[in-house]
């Protein structure tokens, strides 16, 4: 049954202050994930020791990369990406719109691809977004609006997964679940699974949306020793499948009641 994982890898950065791009890399390795989401890379930065990190990462795991730069200084990138071991391919990777009264705000990005599994192509989009409430908003609605969820290309099966900066009760996640099924929820676990801060998670700021067609059947925040440590974030891992609409429809509408 295929995978998916988000993890915001904080450009490899551990809790015990050590870079490790191995570690994180083995973290993702042992849940065999057939598409994983990563934020906060760092490409070709000083401060990480000029390395490649979205390839490495990918090239670990034997796995094809997209990556997204959100910000760039001359050589230097940081961003997001999609990994997969199955045909993809980059549909669009943009900024988000952040404050026009905040031009100092850390620039914020989406990349979108579409995978193919199981014969199926999923639409799957990566984000990262912002710190500050009303610039979560301006992005989240930049991705339900034409440029991406919006548009035509983008048809169901839909994923939209990352590190929202934003728990259930935010009004940038209630947005986005007028739209779109949390993974959690649909799993019905018996509590949710929380990912931020790794060592002791108590936010659930990391999130999986589906759509119709994506049946999911297990979450996961992975708590492994080196999980707690390889990152400040946990990964989140979800198992699904990809089916018709129909009889699906009845049962996420029944989770909405």
């Amino acid at each position: 049954m295929p995978r998916i994982l988000t993890y915001n890898v904080h450009r490899c950065l551990g809790t015990d202050g050590r870079l490790s791009i191995t570690r994180v890399a083995d973290v993702i390795a042992a849940y065999e994930p057939d598409v994983v989401a990563l934020q906060e890379l760092d490409v070709g930065r000083i401060r990480t020791g000029g390395v490649d990190q979205a390839h490495a990462i990918a090239q670990a795991l034997g796995m094809h990369v997209h990556f997204h730069a959100s910000m760039r200084v001359l050589e230097e990138e940081y961003g997001n990406a999609i990994l997969t071991h199955r045909p993809s391919k980059l549909v669009k990777a943009e900024a988000l719109p952040g404050l026009a009264a905040k031009p100092r705000l850390e620039p914020r990005g989406a990349l979108w691809a579409s995978v193919n599994i199981g014969g199926a192509d999923v639409q799957i989009i990566n984000t990262h977004l912002g710190l500050r409430r009303h610039e979560r908003l301006a992005q989240v609605n930049a991705l339900l609006g034409p440029h991406w969820l919006g548009h035509q290309s983008c048809r169901e099966p839909v994923i939209l997964l990352g590190d929202l900066n934003a728990t259930p009760r935010s009004r940038a996640y209630q947005r986005i679940t007028a739209h779109l099924w949390d993974a959690q929820a649909l799993a019905r676990l018996p509590k949710p699974k929380a990912t931020f801060p790794s060592r002791l998670p108590m936010l659930r700021i990391d999130h999986v949306f589906v759509s119709r067609g994506i049946a999911v059947q297990r979450v996961e925040a992975v708590r492994t020793p080196p999980a707690r440590v390889a990152s400040d974030h946990l990964p989140l891992l979800v198992e699904f499948h990809v089916i018709g609409g129909k009889t699906h429809q009845t049962s996420m509408a029944h989770v909405h009641e």
